[in-house]
Order: C-alpha cells, then structure tokens, then sequence
C-alpha cells in the first residue's frame, strides 16, 4: 500500500515539475519545452500542492486565487503510473481544505479529464472564455 505526503510548502524545480507534467496527460497541453515559462507558473501560483510518494513527485495541483471568494485551479496534474487511486480527489480536497469556505473552485477541463471532473464535485459552466496568449 502506497503513502502518499501532501505538501503546500514544497521547494518544487522546474525539472520536477517538467518531469511531472510530462509523465501526466497535461504535458500535452503545457509548455514543457520552456523552463522559463514553467519558473514564472510555478513562482506565482498563490497555493501548490503537491502529492508524494516517498521523494517521487506524483501529483500537482497549481491553483491562482484571493482565497475567499474564488480560485482558479490552473493546473491538476497525475503521473499516469498513480492514476485512478484518488490523488487527483485528494489535491483537490487538500485545495479546498486551504481556501475559505466560501471560495468556489474554478478550472478549465483537459479534453481527456471532461468526464473526470463531475465525478469529484465539478458543476459544468456554459461560459468560458479564453484570450490565447501571444
């Protein structure tokens, strides 16, 4: 049996964290070939938690937020060898165990985690909007 440690306060690099992404589906969909890009995500996220198996980073979720009213979980990632045992669940638990209750949490889906999302609590939203960056 697996013993995962969830931390907020991990000093993450920029490799463990390129590393995680690239062994999770969201790799796809993040700039994985800019290091520069991944240190500014990872210095200005204001809550990160992280899910360990022993010193292996497994899991990520990266979230901006004021955290009373709302957060903006920007990134949840799962290394594809520790998916489907909960810890996607458990970082989004140990998120809102981190934010006041009266925060909502907010994301934009992966098209590979849509269905993933109502499972954990998610309610669809119809409006979305997205300025692409430049």
């Amino acid at each position: 049996m697996m013993s995962l440690i969830y931390r907020d306060d991990a000093d993450l690099t920029v490799e463990q964290a390129i590393d995680l992404y690239r062994r999770s589906t969201l790799g796809e969909r993040r700039p994985v070939d800019r290091p520069d890009i991944f240190r500014s995500m990872l210095d200005h996220a204001n809550l990160t938690v992280t899910a360990w198996d022993g010193d292996r980073l497994v899991g990520i979720a990266r979230t901006l937020t004021d955290f009373g009213y709302v957060a903006y979980l920007a990134d949840l990632a799962v290394d594809l060898d520790y998916q489907r045992q909960g810890i996607g669940r458990s970082l989004v638990a140990e998120t809102r165990q981190r934010l006041e209750p009266t925060c909502m949490i907010v994301l934009l889906s992966a098209p590979k985690a849509n269905e993933y999302y109502p499972k954990i609590g998610f309610e669809h939203h119809p409006r979305a909007w997205v300025m692409p960056g430049r």
